[in-house]
């Protein structure tokens, strides 16, 4: 009989870490384990978004990619989601003087992101979270989601917004340096990636180029203008990050990491967005029948 129990008791355990091991990275999974993932990821799945562009003349092109992909796989350890690979279809006119920039059309950003969207809806998803590695994409991803409402959609979209925590970035200065510019590849984003792929960092070269504020639009107040990065910053570097070290990387990427898996446990609970857009779509197809 403890022979039995014995048996049965391992079993049991085997059974529960084949359970626990099933892969949230989309890449690794089969056809039959996706179907369970979807399953148990609450129809959710994460897009780290980032692009290929300079990061001043020490970080890799790819930076924003590992930083965004990162959040969601260690995430996703703690909460499980259904993770989908690099995607580096994004924004980045700005940066098409240098070298390595890959820019696409505005045209094929917007259309490959809403057919991946579409085809996870298809895949059986219901709710996706973008998390955003590049900064250039923000006015784009607004636009995009606000442009969701257009026509019917089966699945609910969701842009991770983390804010910046000040005990944080002081402690993590504190282990670093004072970066008054620290807008790209500065001080905290060459941290974080010297966290994340130390030996893709060099840090003696971030000295090579400035990275400070240039301010060559100061005298145009109150104007937006698409040229405002490339007036401030024509390097592509933003900062100083010739002190960065892995530490305050951690620091960094576990404060976003945490927010990341709040923002996911509430999303898969959230039943006001999906109800809010079947009303707003309901309405829509007939206004004059909307209440005054």
């Amino acid at each position: 009989m403890k022979k039995i129990l014995f048996i049965s008791f391992v079993l049991f355990i085997v059974l529960s870490l084949q359970a626990q091991q099933l892969p949230f990275r989309l890449e690794e999974l089969t056809a039959p384990d996706f179907v369970k993932a979807v399953e148990k990821s609450a129809k959710t799945c994460i897009i780290p978004i980032g692009v290929f562009e300079k990061h001043g003349p020490h970080l890799p092109l790819g930076t924003d990619l590992y930083t965004a992909r990162e959040f969601a796989i260690r995430a996703a350890e703690k909460e499980y989601t259904v993770v989908f690979p690099w995607y580096y279809f994004s924004q980045i006119n700005e940066a098409k003087h240098q070298p390595g920039t890959i820019a696409y059309s505005p045209e094929l950003i917007w259309k490959a992101l809403q057919e991946t969207l579409d085809e996870l809806a298809r895949n059986g998803f219901e709710k996706i979270i973008i998390v955003n590695g590049h900064g250039g994409n923000n006015a784009f991803l607004n636009f995009f989601g606000m442009a969701q409402l257009s026509e019917h959609r089966s699945y609910s979209l969701y842009v991770f917004q983390p804010k910046d925590d000040p005990e944080v970035a002081r402690k993590a200065e504190e282990m670093t340096q004072h970066d008054p510019y620290n807008a790209h590849a500065g001080n905290e984003e060459s941290s974080v990636i010297k966290a994340i792929v130390p030996d893709l960092v060099h840090l003696e070269r971030a000295g090579q180029q400035s990275g400070i504020d240039q301010n060559r639009l100061k005298n145009l107040p109150y104007v937006y203008t698409g040229i405002w990065w490339y007036a401030s910053y024509p390097n592509h570097y933003g900062g100083d990050g010739t002190k960065a070290n892995a530490k305050a990387g951690e620091l960094l990427i576990n404060s976003t990491v945490d927010q990341l898996v709040i923002m996911i446990q509430a999303v898969k609970k959230d039943e006001a967005v999906p109800a809010l857009q079947k009303q707003f779509f309901d309405g829509s197809e007939n206004p004059l029948k909307t209440k005054q």
